[in-house]
Formats: structure tokens, C-alpha cells, sequence
């Protein structure tokens, strides 16, 4: 009996042979599927995008008098730098952390950007 695409066998064989980071960008963008998010990969500029994915990065940019808080979101299939403007710190906003964002996709020098996104802080399930 052939085995079926996606199968236990062939999803056994997937894991034991794939590189831990492809595991987990397959994982990131199986769960923002299932979340209701649309892939970033898709995403284009203008559009009003929900997005979920983990924080690689956050960082302080401090330009001129106003500071910027900045951070990538990855998601599994392409990276989405948030911007929030006027803001030192935001509770919550840490590197390895769950988000799901929306907002307006802009792009800044051919990067997919959100500007002052709406956010939700995930749980995380074990």
C-alpha cells in the first residue's frame, strides 16, 4: 500500500533528516496558519496584514529626539521588522516571544515593515 503524502513514515523521515532551523520555520508557519495570520511571504505593501511569529530581535533605535523601538518578527516563511515609534521599552516585547500583529505592510528599503502595529502577546503551550 503506497504511503500517503504527509504521512506518519514519511513526517518520521521529514524530522530526522531536516536541519533544527527548517524544523522550526516549518513549525512557526504551520501555527500562524492555524492562528488565522497570513504568511509574511504573501504579504505586500499597502495591505492590512495580521501577522504571528516569534521575535528574533529587539532593539532601541535611538534617532534624534525621538527613540524608535524595533524589532523582527519571523513566522516561518519571511521576516517582518515592527516598528514602534515614540517608545523606549514595551512590557512584553522580548526576543523568543509569540506575537500576532496587524497593521497597515509598508516596505523601507525592500523590507516588509509595520509601522505602530496592533499586537497580542501569545501564550506559550508546552
Amino acid at each position: 500500500m503506497p504511503a500517503k503524502d504527509g504521512g506518519y513514515f514519511s513526517r518520521l523521515v521529514r524530522k530526522l533528516t531536516s536541519e533544527v532551523e527548517d524544523l522550526d520555520a516549518h513549525d512557526l508557519s504551520e501555527k500562524s496558519e492555524a492562528g488565522g495570520a497570513q504568511r509574511a511571504c504573501d504579504c505586500r505593501s499597502g495591505q492590512e496584514v495580521t501577522v504571528l511569529g516569534r521575535l528574533r530581535t529587539v532593539e532601541l533605535c535611538p534617532n534624534n529626539a525621538a527613540a524608535t523601538l524595533e524589532a523582527e518578527l519571523f513566522d516561518g516563511t519571511d521576516g517582518v521588522t515592527l516598528v514602534w515609534l515614540g517608545r523606549r521599552r514595551i512590557p512584553g516585547i522580548e526576543p523568543g516571544r509569540t506575537i500576532k500583529v496587524r497593521g497597515r505592510m509598508a516596505d523601507r528599503n525592500g523590507r516588509k515593515v509595520l509601522y505602530n502595529p496592533y499586537y497580542e502577546l501569545q501564550t506559550t503551550t508546552s
